[in-house]
């Protein structure tokens, strides 16, 4: 993975409130996969498992690339050509993975997003890519909801942003309490969509699908 930008970096510090730490090589990715393997209790030299330290890092590579990537930049690029549209933008069912910070196993999911333009609108894969970019980090399900509706809110300065997001967390459906066919539900609503409710129910209805 390509090294983090210095404003990236400086942005994720203030964003988690502690230092960044040094990160660790590649070889030394690999060995703590070498480390795990033997640690469950298996030999990291047999031949079926020689290759798991790299496949593993660079799987890692896909999973947490959200944090080489700045969710706002993804937004900047707007429209002001909208013939005055000033109605509600929805983009449903967008499909995510994200691990868990606890467990650090799959959270499996998918997000709802709406805005109220002021006078901007954006490409609409640019919301799905900002659902990645989050997703694509060590997360829990309450705070992915807000940083993708506050990022939203911060760069299009829209009348209201609404995020629902709606996942099954494998650290308790394949572990723990071991309960399957369990879904989260979190929400976040900003401007007209917490302060109207006409306009809130407006969006809920429109993803019922839930």
């Amino acid at each position: 993975m390509n090294a983090m930008p210095p404003s990236l970096a400086h942005a994720l510090d203030a964003e988690n409130a502690s230092p960044l730490i040094a990160r660790p090589s590649r070889e030394e990715a690999e060995a703590a996969v070498r480390t795990l393997i033997a640690y469950t209790g298996d030999n990291p030299d047999r031949e079926g498992l020689l290759g798991t330290p790299d496949r593993v890092v660079r799987s890692y590579d896909e999973f947490f690339s959200g944090y080489a990537q700045d969710p706002a930049e993804i937004l900047e690029r707007t429209f002001e050509e909208t013939e005055g549209y000033d109605e509600m933008v929805v983009l449903r069912d967008i499909e995510f993975g994200s691990h868990c910070e606890h467990h650090m196993v799959q959270i499996i999911g998918r997000a709802h997003i709406a805005y109220v333009p002021e006078r901007r609108v954006v490409g609409i894969s640019k919301l799905a890519r900002v659902v990645d970019v989050y997703a694509k980090r060590l997360q829990i399900q309450e705070k992915m909801t807000s940083q993708i509706a506050q990022t939203i809110n911060d760069v299009l300065r829209p009348r209201g942003v609404a995020v629902v997001v709606e996942a099954a967390h494998q650290c308790m459906t394949t572990r723990g309490v071991n309960k399957r066919g369990v879904a989260m539900v979190t929400s976040t609503m900003l401007g007209c969509f917490r302060s109207d409710q006409a306009t809130r129910q407006e969006f809920l209805t429109m993803i019922k699908g839930l």
